[in-house]
């Protein structure tokens, strides 16, 4: 599997204007994936057919929300800020995930795919490429 270089994943596209909601993961796929190991070019409807794909997350979800208790009587008074269990994913890890549940959109002229955690397989933390 390839991984992108410290200037390529400093090439991000400002998320400041993205929200993802809930338990939803924003990930750039990984593209040159197409050559096998011993160097056989793959046509387009191969890479189609893959099960998995990988990629860079982009942006994370706040995570899975906690539903509040029902001690109080009228809930709607107080204003009560949404508690959440927070994802495994974090900005710059690299995710393999089920291709089949991954949702393609296109933002700023860039290919995403928007994936919920539990299509993510797995992660891949390297601190010293984000440093």
């Amino acid at each position: 599997m390839l991984f992108l270089e410290k200037q390529q994943v400093n090439k991000m596209i400002n998320t400041e204007k993205i929200i993802i909601v809930g338990d939803r993961v924003l990930v750039r796929p990984e593209e040159n994936l197409n050559k096998t190991n011993s160097g056989l070019y793959l046509p387009p409807g191969v890479q189609e057919k893959e099960k998995v794909q990988g990629g860079y997350v982009i942006k994370a979800g706040p995570g899975y929300p906690i539903g509040m208790p029902a001690d109080d009587d009228e809930p709607w008074r107080d204003k009560k800020s949404t508690k959440y269990i927070p994802l495994q994913a974090r900005e710059g890890d690299f995710a393999v995930f089920l291709r089949k549940d991954a949702i393609e959109v296109e933002i700023e002229k860039e290919k995403f795919v928007i994936v919920s955690q539990s299509a993510i397989l797995l992660l891949y933390r390297d601190e010293d490429l984000l440093s």
